[in-house]
């Protein structure tokens, strides 16, 4: 096997729309903010930004924890209101972390925005018999005339991507995809529909009252997925986990690979239990995925073999921490795994040219 080709392949298949970096940097601009030293930190020009569709995920996460470091603000590019000082969503993790069900820490999420510092904007949770929805609600001292307001003069592609990050960490909380039946958005529809239908894979609707997601109030009886250990793993990657969620085409195989979902610390779901979700029968499902030239079994090899090179790309992550994000008990089982997928074990790639020119500083 070419270990270095092989390698390359599985880094590509973890990407982001250019247009993200683009957007982040737009506002870093705006803020006063030296876009090409901002660029410099993560390897990357601005002829990279211009003429590439497509940039590493990684890079993008790395770029946006050291604008919210820089800025002095975890809030930065997301609704809030005001500056959130770095800190506080870790903070905001470590409370709901223990909750029993989704339903506990979503609310306790929100009573956590109602005390710190800096955000005037919090999550909102409304549950009403098959279906829930979470929206966007000012804290108890700002008015509704305030609220309404701020709203009004936040760009939709700040809304937008608010809302994905919320969607995404509730779905990290409990270990798959939270299906969703809408997405609602309160501003006129945009020129980029298709970007909100490969983010939320739902039916879209413009002009509504609010800004929210509405999802089978069965989730929210589910319990958390994650403990201390992956949440630890979470922390230093982040936003990597909230940005990257889907794949932006329409094949089956990219359903089946967002039902996967991208946290690998839990079980995977079974075929039986995604053909289920996916409302055919498993040999349906094993038939279609033939006519794409693949299977279950192959498309959740691949996504942790990417997972992992993802993982070990980015330098914040010991081998350690690497580990039990993928979900192996012990390293030396994640050293033997990887060694199979590359063709190298954990250290030797942190050693190899290809990680070294990319990811080290």
């Amino acid at each position: 096997m070419d270990t270095k080709k092989e390698i390359e392949k599985m880094e590509r298949t973890v990407t982001v729309p250019a247009g993200y970096v683009r957007y982040l940097l737009d506002l870093a601009e705006d803020q006063g903010f030296d876009v090409d030293e901002l660029l410099q930190h993560v390897e990357l020009n601005r002829e990279d930004i211009t003429g590439r569709n497509e940039l590493p995920a990684i890079q993008l996460g790395l770029l946006y924890q050291h604008i919210m470091w820089i800025a002095q603000d975890e809030s930065f590019g997301m609704l809030s209101g005001g500056r959130v000082p770095n800190g506080t969503f870790r903070m905001m993790c470590h409370c709901i972390i223990h909750c029993r069900t989704l339903e506990r820490a979503l609310w306790r999420c929100s009573d956590f925005y109602e005390i710190c510092r800096g955000s005037k904007i919090k999550p909102q949770l409304v549950r009403r018999g098959r279906y829930a929805k979470i929206s966007f609600a000012p804290i108890d001292s700002l008015s509704d005339g305030e609220f309404s307001e701020m709203m009004a003069q936040e760009s939709p592609t700040r809304i937008r991507t608010s809302l994905s990050m919320w969607h995404h960490f509730i779905s990290w909380l409990i270990g798959c995809r939270l299906e969703l039946k809408a997405a609602y958005f309160a501003f006129p529809e945009p020129d980029d529909t298709d970007m909100f239908r490969t983010l939320f894979q739902s039916e879209i609707k413009f002009d509504q009252h609010e800004n929210a997601i509405v999802f089978p109030s069965r989730f929210l009886d589910l319990p958390l997925a994650q403990d201390e250990d992956t949440l630890r793993g979470f922390l230093k990657t982040a936003p990597f986990q909230l940005i990257v969620m889907v794949e932006d085409d329409n094949s089956l195989k990219s359903q089946v690979i967002s039902m996967i979902g991208k946290d690998f610390s839990r079980n995977l779901p079974s075929a039986d239990e995604v053909a289920y979700s996916l409302h055919m029968s498993v040999s349906t499902l094993r038939r279609r995925l033939l006519e794409e030239g693949t299977s279950y079994q192959k498309i959740k090899d691949e996504a942790r073999r990417a997972a992992a090179i993802n993982y070990m790309n980015s330098p914040q992550l010991s081998i350690n921490d690497v580990a039990i994000l993928m979900g192996f008990d012990e390293p030396s089982a994640f050293f033997r795994s990887f060694k199979k997928w590359t063709g190298m074990t954990p250290g030797d790639y942190r050693r190899s040219e290809n990680y070294t020119q990319l990811y080290q500083r």
